[in-house]
């Protein structure tokens, strides 16, 4: 056992050093090349302790933070995940897991673009290309709810154990990224119109660092921080993470099972007599609450005053498609960039008490659709956030006279 431990810390001291070469300004391949040449694989864990004691020892969080790319160029492919845990479906670290998987095909399919970018010569249209890369731009701004969930669930879970370089560290790439991503987001919002030799310097300069930025963060987390993840915590304290998560939302993706580990009480709803949703003018459970709001004849969208999408109905018969991965979403990126111009505009005038409705109406697949926006307000006037209710009247512009006499429309409707 006491030559396990020195064999390890041997393993930790080389590494510390290499690290520290890096810092001095060693090259990236040359030390990487050492690292395997001396160490082999080197324990996920391992790079954790070494991470820590350096921030310990005196090493500026700020120079940890800027030499982190630098670590995961010079380890990449030099870590070793054989002894990690895995977590079943609807776990936490799972849905962090299948959410980074979307992340890493939606940078696939930016570099796709990018290269069909690269390929055209001047004068050619670059429509389609740019389109399709802002589209991949508008998905990737999703992954504002898997760092917020990281930050504000996950990490305090680790400094409460003290582990708190990674977090530190982390949280730094967090905002890196969400920089890059902003002014990835608003240069492509200024580039309609712009040559291709100028969008291949766009892609080169702002919208390639940005993707790789999110690649890099899916790369640590699935070399470090998850596995460290499911070595340290317990299942309580995961399902403290899993009861917290829909509060925030995810990213691309959508849990299909709930996770609760065994032995753990269902979280109990919010309630007000016996077990009921306590309102002004009655009380509802929550099973009633949903058949109610599933059933109502359009469909709603609720935005919080953060702009934030908290809830829409689901219907039988949805006019525009939803999934759970809106939720915790900000609504500007819930609609194609020539609209969120719009959308802006109506939540400032309804933040700013200027306005409390807007309405709009299409002609959409031979159907006439009514999209109306409402300010929510308090008792007292405050902002409390924007409900969307979208209709299908083409039925209902179509009647005439009256109708007294009971006559069901739907025959099957009558045998529920």
């Amino acid at each position: 056992m006491s030559e396990l431990i020195r064999d390890q810390q041997q393993r930790k001291n080389l590494l510390k050093h290499m690290i520290l070469q890096l810092h001095t300004g060693g090259a990236p391949d040359a030390v990487r090349t050492q690292l395997v040449r001396l160490l082999g694989k080197v324990p996920y864990d391992e790079v954790v302790e070494v991470e820590q004691e350096l921030i310990a020892e005196g090493l500026p969080q700020a120079e940890v933070l800027q030499l982190c790319d630098l670590h995961h160029q010079a380890l990449q492919g030099a870590i070793d995940l054989g002894g990690a845990r895995t977590a079943p479906a609807g776990h936490p670290a799972h849905t962090f897991a299948q959410e980074n998987a979307a992340l890493s095909w939606e940078v696939q399919e930016l570099r796709k673009q990018f290269a069909a970018l690269d390929g055209l010569a001047d004068g050619d249209d670059p429509t389609d290309v740019l389109h399709a890369i802002r589209g991949r731009f508008n998905n990737l701004m999703d992954v504002e709810k898997h760092y917020l969930r990281k930050e504000h669930l996950l990490f305090p879970f680790l400094e409460k154990k003290g582990i708190t370089g990674p977090p530190t560290v982390m949280w730094g790439k967090h905002d890196e990224t969400r920089a890059l991503l902003k002014s990835a987001q608003a240069a492509l919002g200024d580039a309609g119109g712009a040559a291709v030799q100028d969008l291949q310097a766009l892609a080169e300069l702002v919208l390639e660092p940005a993707a790789e930025s999110v690649a890099g963060m899916v790369d640590k987390e699935t070399q470090i921080l998850l596995p460290m993840c499911l070595d340290q915590l317990t299942d309580a304290e995961w399902y403290e993470i899993a009861l917290g998560t829909d509060e925030i939302g995810y990213c691309l993706y959508a849990p299909e099972v709930v996770w609760r580990p065994e032995g753990a009480a269902a979280p109990a709803p919010t309630a007000g007599d016996e077990g009921g949703i306590r309102l002004s003018t009655g009380a509802l459970d929550a099973r009633q609450l949903e058949a109610i709001l599933g059933t109502i004849p359009f469909d709603i969208t609720f935005v919080d005053a953060d702009d934030v999408v908290r809830y829409f109905s689901h219907g039988q018969e949805r006019i525009f498609a939803r999934s759970n991965a809106i939720l915790g979403r900000k609504v500007q990126y819930c609609h194609p960039p020539k609209s969120v111009d719009t959308v802006e505009r109506i939540v400032g005038d309804f933040k700013a008490g200027r306005q409390s409705r807007a309405a709009f109406w299409i002609q959409m697949g031979g159907k006439f659709i009514s999209i109306e926006y409402f300010a929510l307000r308090g008792g007292d006037g405050e902002y409390l956030g924007t409900l969307e209710v979208s209709q299908d009247l083409t039925a209902k512009r179509a009647l005439s006279g009256e109708r007294r006499l009971l006559s069901y429309d739907d025959p099957e409707a009558s045998r529920g």
